[in-house]
């Protein structure tokens, strides 16, 4: 049966089959290959496209942008102070409002919760530029740079070193387990998912034949990884949290050097970051250090690219 993904919301992976997901990269890849070429597909002609931002953002918001407008579409932004959502109107009453003057509604923000309930109460399709818990877009992107790089990702080791409870380890997480990927998270303990998430993952890698694994030794975890991917160890808006310090102590042993990268034993491993990225700069440990940062390895920028193409491909498909 064709995929059909007109009007559907993209608020999190666990809402699509690994087929759909398949679909989404497969036009990912045409819609590439067509703007490298200078082909303009005006396929969202006419439309308008709220972008709703309580987070900064560089990649999501320009990948937005960028992409409504080459498809025909009218971007309008709308930062957290130019609305009234959450203040003099009800996040409700605020849907209700933008689906009458938009065809397509994305969120970036903090709760979860708060992109669910304008979906809840919209009638265009909304979509998740990120919340706390899950950063969709991105791990397609992800994996579209995974693609390009070993042309399949069934059965490809994908290991996230870190922090493993922020959004973009949940979605990996989820994504890795939909598509058949061996994925897993290094890090201490106390930083791993929450149970809950685990354990839908490992439902879904029953039907799928992924693996889902989590190890505290980091050079254990990266042997014969494909691909090993890792963020910042303080995500936006934590900076002021309690712990932070002793979070950043450790997670000190999970740092990509070269040492880890030599511990995959794989000539031919790839390294990720969702960016933006804290390199090691002589002074600070970070998560990375500048010498993977800026090897043949790092495929960082070519990722950041993708987020453009495959965010054009959620709201081509879903409008």
């Amino acid at each position: 049966m064709p995929i059909n993904l007109k009007g559907r919301h993209f608020l999190t992976l666990l809402d699509f089959s690994p087929e759909e997901i398949q679909y989404l990269l497969d036009l990912s890849a045409t819609l590439k290959t067509d703007f490298r070429a200078g082909r303009m597909n005006r396929l969202l002609e006419g439309k308008s496209i709220a972008m709703l931002f309580e987070k900064t953002s560089t990649r999501t918001r320009c990948a937005f942008a960028v992409a409504a407008s080459s498809c025909g579409a009218h971007p309008e932004y709308l930062g957290k102070n130019d609305i009234q959502m959450g203040k003099k109107e009800s996040i409700k009453d605020t849907a209700r409002v933008l689906c009458r003057f938009f065809n397509g509604i994305e969120y970036r923000g903090f709760e979860h919760s708060i992109v669910e309930e304008l979906a809840k109460h919209s009638y265009v399709p909304v979509w998740n530029g990120l919340t706390d818990l899950y950063h969709p877009t991105q791990v397609l992107a992800d994996f579209l740079t995974i693609y390009e790089n070993f042309g399949r990702l069934k059965g490809i080791k994908l290991v996230y070193a870190g922090d493993g409870r922020n959004n973009v380890a949940n979605s990996l997480m989820i994504g890795s387990a939909k598509m058949g990927l061996d994925f897993v998270i290094t890090a201490p303990e106390n930083l791993f998912p929450e149970k809950y998430l685990i354990d839908k993952a490992r439902d879904i890698a029953k039907e799928t034949g992924a693996r889902i694994n989590f190890e505290t030794d980091c050079r254990k975890a990266v042997k014969d990884a494909d691909a090993i991917y890792t963020d910042v160890w303080v995500s936006m808006g934590e900076e002021s949290k309690p712990g932070i310090a002793e979070r950043i102590a450790s997670l000190r042993p999970y740092q990509v050097n070269s040492s880890l990268i030599d511990a995959s034993g794989n000539s031919n491993v790839i390294f990720l970051h969702c960016l933006p990225a804290h390199h090691t700069d002589g002074i600070h440990d970070m998560e990375v250090t500048e010498d993977v940062f800026e090897s043949g390895i790092s495929k960082v920028f070519d990722e950041a690219e993708n987020r453009l193409h495959t965010i054009k491909a959620v709201m081509v498909a879903t409008l």
